[in-house]
């Protein structure tokens, strides 16, 4: 372990020689870095370009641990497969799904985690919180303290899958501590791995969280970034399509119905961003620049928008979906 000072809010070696390098600060006698600092007092928030690779590398160190790992996941945003991390780090794991208070109130987290265990998802506990909203998170530590091997346990998880808010959440909850990670709602703010004493019998490692290049966040500006990622529950949104009808989500998705009889399109997304409807596709050309996926759907699927969240459809039919080509999209059979 070095010696160096690091930022508090995103483990960064803090530097006071180069305001254009990570880890800069003012004085060395500050406890975060310019940017944690500015991210937190005046919401500004700066790119720091990293390679999953670098994060990679942490992860496997954490394997050659025996350590337990809390793998959080945002419940709009599940990834595609839960199970891939598996292959990076084998140690005992809790799959912590987090943002539940998103989510309407009407869906129940008993439905949510038997969709998961039939998914043939190897997890010692699968586990619905709501870091936000305070929720299960007595239910959380009771089963860290069962299933931890040793005084440490690590955090892992995609980019905005809010494990610094579910860390900050377990420092104010069981903790003297008066630190906080920084958090945002935009990918990298993590830089390196933090340490947190929760008690003399827990300390929490925070990870970097890895970079879904497929996200759609990774493909929008700041100001939109924060517009997709919901801060209050969702109220879905139901529209009726016949064929040759079409959905154009904020100018950066256009759903076309190009086969199937009347179907119903339920959007779980967030209340921000605006939706508009096409009577009739062929009078417009709205975003057909495009890249263009066709997908033949099944009964009760979900059209999943990696970063935006997922729409239900619930008949059979066809649609021509156009989106950026950098985008992860993918269906499954209807989580709700």
């Amino acid at each position: 372990m070095d010696n160096q000072k690091r930022c508090l809010g995103c483990g960064i070696v803090l530097q006071d020689q180069n305001v254009l390098q990570e880890g800069y600060t003012t004085s060395l006698d500050n406890d975060i870095c310019q940017r944690c600092f500015r991210m937190r007092n005046y919401g500004e928030y700066q790119m720091v370009a990293k390679s999953n690779e670098e994060y990679l590398e942490i992860l496997r160190g954490v394997s050659e641990t025996k350590d337990l790992v809390l793998y959080v996941t945002d419940l709009l945003n599940l990834e595609k497969n839960l199970d891939e991390i598996r292959s990076l780090i084998p140690n005992k794991m809790i799959l912590v799904l987090n943002k539940f208070d998103v989510l309407p109130k009407s869906v129940k987290e008993d439905k949510i985690i038997n969709y998961l265990e039939g998914e043939n998802i190897h997890f010692e506990e699968v586990i619905v919180v709501s870091a936000a909203k305070n929720y299960n998170m007595d239910y959380l530590l009771k089963k860290i303290k069962y299933h931890q091997t040793s005084r440490n346990v690590y955090v892992v998880g995609h980019t905005n899958a809010g494990k610094s808010s579910l860390i900050n959440k377990m420092i104010h909850n069981y903790s003297e501590s008066t630190r906080e990670l920084t958090m945002s709602p935009l990918p990298s703010t993590t830089l390196n791995t933090i340490s947190i004493d929760i008690d003399d019998y827990l300390t929490l490692i925070d990870t970097p969280g890895l970079v879904d290049n497929g996200s759609i966040l990774n493909h929008v500006d700041d100001k939109l970034v924060k517009k997709i990622s919901p801060k209050v529950e969702i109220k879905p949104r139901t529209y009726q399509l016949r064929k040759n009808q079409s959905l154009i989500i904020e100018g950066i998705l256009r759903i076309d119905y190009v086969e199937g009889e009347k179907n119903s399109f339920t959007l779980f997304i967030s209340n921000d961003l605006k939706v508009k409807r096409l009577l009739n596709l062929f009078h417009n050309e709205e975003l057909k620049d495009k890249n263009k996926i066709t997908y033949d759907l099944k009964y009760e699927n979900d059209l999943v928008i990696s970063g935006l969240g997922f729409i239900k459809i619930v008949n059979k039919g066809v649609i021509d979906l156009y989106i950026d080509k950098d985008v992860e999209t993918f269906t499954r059979k209807s989580l709700i």
